[in-house]
């Protein structure tokens, strides 16, 4: 296996910027605003859906490290509102942290995960070898960090969005339009006003 001259690389394989030097992504842009980007989520229900404890959420967003894009908690009495994107996000931090992955290498791989397109992002993988996180598109280049010998544990991006999904097709939402948030009918709402009505 050759490298690339660049200490955070394997191969062909590039660590994500700030895991190791010099490194670099093959391209990045900005999100696109769908349907699930216009929905947001409190903090209960972002919490359930990333499977994470309040305490964590909250924590995550006074330091930085994943605040909700929709609105942040500017004073008392105001919810976060946080986005599907955010709690995938969510969902992926926590999942390194419980791999045991340094805080440096989590923020580059949340720069990352908040800014690449999503449908791009959902057929990546983030593979570590608990130094950096790489980013990789094809099997190829799994392959070729696997090919190290080292010890590798893998993020599929799109199996946790889908996830992600599940879960939160069942949580209550608010619709983000013109800065406002209006509440969303709950999905079990529906599903009592239809038996009320065939009852």
């Amino acid at each position: 296996m050759t490298g690339n001259g660049d200490s955070g690389a394997v191969g062909g394989v590039s660590a994500l910027p700030g895991t190791a030097p010099r490194s670099g992504l093959r391209r990045t842009v900005a999100p696109q605003r769908g349907t699930q980007e216009t929905l947001g989520y409190r903090g209960p229900s972002a919490c359930a859906a990333a499977g994470i404890t309040y305490r964590q959420l909250d924590y995550w967003a006074r330091t930085g490290l994943v605040e909700p894009s929709l609105r942040s908690a500017h004073s008392p009495g105001t919810p976060r509102l946080y986005s599907f994107r955010d709690v995938l996000v969510l969902k992926i931090v926590k999942r390194l942290l419980n791999a045991g992955m340094s805080l440096q290498s989590i923020r580059a791989a949340v720069a990352v995960l908040r800014t690449e397109d999503m449908a791009e992002l959902s057929r990546t993988t983030l593979m570590s070898d608990g130094a950096a996180v790489y980013r990789c598109a094809s099997v190829e280049e799994m392959a070729e960090l696997l090919r190290g010998g080292r010890g590798i544990f893998g993020i599929a991006v799109g199996a946790v969005r889908a996830e992600v999904e599940t879960a939160l097709a069942q949580l209550q939402a608010e619709r983000v339009e013109a800065g406002k948030a209006e509440p969303v009918d709950h999905p079990g709402d529906e599903l009592a006003r239809r038996r009320r009505r065939s009852g």
